[in-house]
Parts: C-alpha cells; sequence; structure tokens
C-alpha cells in the first residue's frame, strides 16, 4: 500500500509512564503502530503534573505521547485485571516500566500473558534490568548516570561530576527497549513465538562509556573529565572566539593539515614533532588550543566556523534551544520540530523524529491524548465492548 507506515500492523498496550517507556513507545507510535496508552483512572502518567504547562497541559507529556490512544483502566481491580487479558489476545505488543516484579505481583507478568497469547512480545525497562542483585534499586536518570560511570566522566577538569544536560539515561534506555521490540518482533517471524524484552538503563550507558573502558585497561587509572576535549583525537574541543565559543573537530591527520595550512596558516606545525601525530596532539593539547585561539580569538563566531569550514575541517557553533529550533537545516529540511494542535494546549511544537524511512516515513498524526480520551472508541470499536458493559466498568471504577 502506498505511504503505508513501517509498523502499522502492530498493536502495543503501552503501560508505561514518565520518560524512558513512553519515549519508546513514541518512536514506535510515530513509525505507524497502534499503541494505546493504558493509564490509571483518575490520575494517568506522572508527568501529566510536570511542567511545563500550557493551558493546564503539561508539554512534557504531550511531547512523550503524540501519536497515541489513550485509555484509562484499573490493574487492581479483577476486571482490570480480566480486561488488560482480553486486549493482550489481540495485540502484538506488552511495554511495561514498573519496578520488576509489579507486574508479577499483579498477575499480569510475562508468564502469565504467554499463556493467553504466545505471540505477545513483553517489553521491561527498569534502572538495573530485571535480575542481578542490584534489580530491586529504584533507578531515575540520575541514578543510572551516576552508577554507570557517565557522570565520573563528565564535567571540566578538575571540576565535579556532573549530569548530562538531557536525562540520557531514561532516552537511551528508551531507545535499546525499542530495538529490543523490533528485534523480538522479527524473531517471532520465524519462531512463531513472542518473547521477553529486559533493558536496564545502567546496561544503556554502560555501553555508551566506549573508549573509556578500554583506557583504563591499558593504564589502570580512572579516566580524568577533559570538558569538551576527547581522548582520541585534537584538536577537537570548543574554541574561544570574539563572541563566544565554538568547535573545532579534528579526527584525523589530513584534516589537522587542512587546519594548519588553510586556516591557521601554520603549516610548519603539520610536521612539528609535537603535533606530528595523533598521539603527539593529545600529549600537547593544552599549547594547541593556544596556537588555535590565537587565531579564533581575532573572529567572530560565524568568521571563524565559515573559514574552518571552507577549509573542509568540521566545526559548529554552540547553538542555544532558540537557535536549535529556526535552523533551516534542523527544523525546517529535516523536520525536527512539528507543529500540531492539542485541543486543551492549542499550539504547539514537538521535537520530531530522528529516524528517516524514505518511503516509510515518520509521521505526527494526532496529539498526545487527553486522559481517558479513546476510551469509547478503544473498547467497543478495537476490543468489541458494548455501551452498556463500558458504562458499567466506568460506575466500578475499573475505567
Amino acid at each position: 500500500m502506498e505511504n503505508q507506515m513501517a509498523l502499522s500492523n502492530i498493536r502495543v498496550l503501552d503501560l508505561t509512564r514518565v520518560m524512558a517507556g513512553p519515549y519508546c513507545t513514541m518512536y514506535l507510535a510515530d513509525l505507524g503502530a497502534e499503541v494505546i496508552k493504558i493509564e490509571i483512572p483518575g490520575s494517568g502518567d506522572d508527568t501529566r503534573k510536570f511542567p511545563p504547562f500550557k493551558n493546564g497541559e503539561s508539554l512534557y507529556y504531550c511531547n512523550m505521547n503524540r501519536n497515541k490512544k489513550g485509555v484509562t483502566l484499573n490493574l487492581k481491580k479483577p476486571e482490570g485485571k480480566a480486561l488488560f487479558k482480553e486486549m493482550v489476545k489481540n495485540a502484538d505488543v506488552v511495554v511495561e516500566n514498573y519496578r520488576p516484579g509489579v507486574m508479577d505481583k499483579l498477575g499480569l507478568g510475562y508468564d502469565v500473558l504467554k499463556e493467553v497469547n504466545p505471540r505477545i512480545v513483553y517489553a521491561a525497562v527498569s534502572g538495573f534490568g530485571s535480575y542481578g542483585p542490584k534489580h530491586q534499586r529504584p533507578g531515575y536518570d540520575i541514578i543510572a548516570q551516576a552508577i554507570s560511570g557517565i557522570m565520573s566522566l563528565t564535567g571540566e577538569a578538575g571540576g565535579g561530576p556532573l549530569r548530562t544536560g538531557s536525562a540520557i539515561g531514561d532516552l537511551v534506555g528508551g531507545l535499546n527497549l525499542c530495538v529490543g521490540i523490533l528485534a523480538a518482533l522479527n524473531a517471532r517471524q520465524f519462531t512463531g513465538k513472542g518473547q521477553r524484552v529486559d533493558v536496564s538503563l545502567v546496561d544503556g550507558l554502560v555501553s555508551f562509556l566506549e573508549t573509556n573502558t578500554q583506557r583504563y585497561q591499558v593504564d589502570g587509572r580512572q579516566p580524568e573529565r577533559m570538558g569538551n576535549r576527547y581522548p582520541s583525537a585534537a584538536p577537537y574541543d570548543s574554541f574561544k572566539a570574539k563572541d563566544g565559543e565554538f568547535v573545532i573537530g579534528c579526527g584525523n591527520d589530513k584534516l589537522f593539515a587542512l587546519l594548519c595550512n588553510q586556516v591557521l596558516h601554520r603549516p610548519e606545525l603539520v610536521d612539528d614533532p609535537r603535533y606530528d601525530t595523533p598521539v603527539n596532539r593529545l600529549a600537547n593539547e593544552a599549547e594547541l588550543k593556544v596556537i588555535v585561539e590565537e587565531w579564533s580569538t581575532q573572529h567572530t563566531i560565524e568568521e571563524a566556523v565559515e573559514a574552518v569550514l571552507a577549509a573542509g575541517v568540521p566545526a559548529a557553533p554552540i547553538n542555544d534551544i532558540p537557535a536549535v529550533m529556526n535552523d533551516e537545516h534542523i527544523a525546517k529540511a529535516r523536520e525536527m520540530f512539528l507543529d500540531c494542535e492539542h485541543p486543551v494546549a492549542g499550539h504547539l511544537r514537538l521535537n520530531g523524529n530522528p529516524v528517516k524511512l524514505m518511503d516509510s516515513m515518520p509521521r505526527l498524526r494526532t496529539p498526545a491524548p487527553t486522559l481517558g480520551q479513546d476510551n469509547e472508541a478503544v473498547y467497543e470499536g478495537v476490543f468489541g465492548l458494548s455501551p452498556e458493559r463500558l458504562a458499567e466498568l466506568k460506575d466500578e471504577g475499573v475505567i
């Protein structure tokens, strides 16, 4: 079918809240999956109370939950459990981010649900995963950043450890959960069975330590915080200009030669034994930075970036949020900010999806649902409940 979305044949029951889980199911929804977000009656996802707000609606919630249908269901009530099991019979994926064991206590863990539907993919993300000596510890993004080692690497030289400016632990966890779900759905094609996907925020950030663990194995020392520098290349850092700072990324000998010859006009640096190899440049990067800034401080950020790029060397301004949201390439050509109309919040600009499937492009189809917005459409239209039964469940506090 022309313009059919990549995951339009997949139905997801989304029990997640806050960020890691909703970020995963947002990806699935953007790519066309029918995502049914199931929330607690009367209160819903925690982030409905998180700022910033517009017309009383949380934009935190709106950004993470677009393209989803919204229903309410009380899983603590027997009728709610029974209804959820009926929904599982006609679903492909269940996603949750409760602390490990919560769904088992509710009688709705994977061992139960796979008997209801052997093809169900059951995906869970938590701070420490579902097994291991720390698996029962609570886990938020800052906990994952701290215990994974990422915070020990982030910050200025000589300064204290820093959390990154966005919730990278949650976001990486959500991405890993999405990858796991897609892999399990593919495996189901040849096994005929679903499986359980277990993702830990901590594991995700440990996998992002990249060369830092390798450097520790070489010399047995904790890698030092380096600010904006990079331990494998130089000059690869932020540099001062007349009106602020910008970045240059010289990742190899060829780029360094271009920088020296065409930008700094210091061709003698190319063969200088202090700078002639990546290892030597790293050993002497402090004095190399002084040399670069002798040139860059004579120019504005725009002038410096244009000169470096004209030489074929990677460079960029350090954009603030307004600059990013108005960037012609990012915001317009790549559609990384999307306009939508929310029934309560009004006009919104939401973050776009970075995955561009050129024949089945992700789309913003609907704004985030208000609490219980789609109860009737989903329970009656998708799962076949009668209006009378729906009214009974509402009176009983099940939905």
